[in-house]
């Protein structure tokens, strides 16, 4: 099984069995894990280059090696040839929020050849991509320096460089893109109670129409990432049927504890989610492993129709390190 696109593989297996009563109040659980090893996979990610010409061996690909090397340019770096208007774009296979873009300039000579690019991302391919919508105007980047723009989550698949103007080089020694990527499906989620058929996973599935539900009040609903990350947000999607004001005054907590569920650094209180609606709570970049959602404040059953947590990632890079993972799968007998 995979998830987003089949970037992150989960290769694991984690089964929970359940015994429960006729009146499904009481459960007696057991759990194995099968085949649990975890290790490294670097795969290597779609991404296609484009650029209007080139010049010499200054292939575009050079722009996004992780190489800004400045002794040898010419096998680090990404040129045009000298034109009107040209251009450079990557084609990220997928559609990200993007919250910035970094450049950096060539250190050897020519720093001004920069200036006047223009930054443009969206999911159009009219014009080469060029008539996306502009995130930055380069004014200038100093010979070898990294500049960010940032460009407030705009969303796009291509990201492009345009130098508008006649007899033109576009050099590049090295493009990075910083994107919002969702983590919550690589992490394992457990909660306090189980209510009927309404899992825990159900809240990581994708799907809306089926929530994780918990049993009596003061419960609560965790996510293990696996390991620490900045998350930039989270999301909750409330359902849809009745019973919405249940998420009235629930806390979501980020950190680093498993065993106290209260005891994270709250990051937000829900004071309320219209029914079937998906709301978005800041999260600053809170460092955790684990993200709790609990309802001991509003003393209430907890039901998630499902539960998002990003990140931001380098989305641009050739090569990114994933971890295969216990994926939980809950069978229950009734």
């Amino acid at each position: 099984m995979s998830f987003l696109g089949g970037l992150y593989s989960a290769l694991a297996l984690y089964v929970q069995i359940a015994a429960k009563t006729a009146y499904h109040e009481d459960s007696i659980a057991a759990s194995c894990t099968c085949n649990a090893s975890v290790k490294g996979e670097k795969q290597k990610l779609r991404r296609t280059v484009t650029q209007s010409s080139t010049f010499g061996t200054w292939v575009g690909e050079q722009a996004i090696d992780l190489n800004p090397s400045f002794i040898q340019p010419s096998s680090s770096c990404s040129s045009t040839d000298i034109q009107t208007n040209p251009w450079w774009r990557v084609d990220l296979h997928y559609i990200y929020r993007v919250s910035s873009v970094v450049i950096t300039n060539r250190l050897d000579c020519c720093p001004e050849r920069i200036n006047g690019a223009e930054i443009r991302i969206g999911n159009s391919l009219e014009n080469n991509g060029n008539n996306n919508p502009i995130c930055a105007v380069i004014s200038s980047i100093p010979a070898g320096v990294s500049s960010t723009y940032i460009c407030n989550d705009m969303d796009g698949r291509y990201v492009n460089l345009f130098l508008p103007g006649d007899s033109r080089f576009l050099t590049l020694c090295e493009v990075e893109v910083y994107g919002e990527v969702s983590i919550a499906r690589w992490g394992t989620a457990a909660q306090s109670k189980l209510f009927y058929d309404w899992y825990t996973q159900n809240a990581l599935d994708g799907l809306s129409s089926t929530c994780s539900h918990t049993t009596q009040t003061d419960q609560w609903w965790k996510l293990d990432l696996m390991k620490m990350y900045s998350v930039n947000r989270v999301t909750i999607t409330n359902r849809l049927d009745c019973c919405e004001s249940r998420i009235n005054g629930a806390e979501i907590h980020v950190g680093n504890f498993s065993s106290d569920n209260n005891n994270n650094n709250e990051d937000s209180c829900v004071p309320s989610i219209p029914a079937g609606a998906t709301y978005s709570y800041s999260c600053c970049g809170m460092e955790g492993r684990y993200v709790t959602v609990n309802s001991r404040r509003n003393s209430r059953i907890l039901t998630l129709c499902e539960v998002g947590v990003y990140v931001i990632f380098q989305v641009i890079q050739n090569y990114l390190t994933t971890w295969s993972k216990p994926f939980p799968v809950e069978l229950y007998f009734f």
